[in-house]
């Protein structure tokens, strides 16, 4: 853990605890006080959501060890941005749910700011991966 600064781990921490707070006091409420059954999509959405904040709970602790759940968030959110938001703005199509969503996504512009990128390199590209058999006896 040496080689990422107290900083970085610091600013981590601050993400992760935007994730936390943002979700607690949008997504929490709903999770825990809704009184009719969700689409399946909204039920989908709300209970990713749901888990995707405990998890940022944890990089609270562990900042590192949950760097997978913020490469997570930035790669949807991305994704997103870049495959519906962007045709529809650049079509004139964009809707207010659309829009409402975008900004809601804009938000990740911060993620890759915070993210330690050659710890990332290190341990996740470079890094040898796990074995795939049993070890030869």
């Amino acid at each position: 853990m040496n080689d990422v600064s107290l900083l970085r781990l610091y600013l981590l921490r601050a993400m992760y605890l935007l994730v936390v707070v943002g979700l607690g006091i949008v997504i929490w409420p709903g999770i825990l006080g809704h009184a009719q059954p969700w689409e399946l999509k909204q039920g989908v959405v709300m209970c990713m959501l749901g888990a995707f904040s405990l998890l940022c709970a944890l990089g609270l602790r562990y900042p590192l060890l949950m760097l997978p759940v913020l490469l997570w968030e930035l790669a949807w959110k991305a994704m997103w941005l870049l495959i519906v938001a962007l045709p529809a703005w650049r079509s004139g199509t964009m809707d207010a749910g659309i829009m409402a969503t975008a900004i809601d996504c804009a938000l990740v512009v911060l993620v890759p700011m915070v993210i330690p990128w050659g710890y990332v390199m290190r341990h996740y590209v470079r890094r040898g991966g796990d074995r795939w058999k049993n070890a030869a006896a």
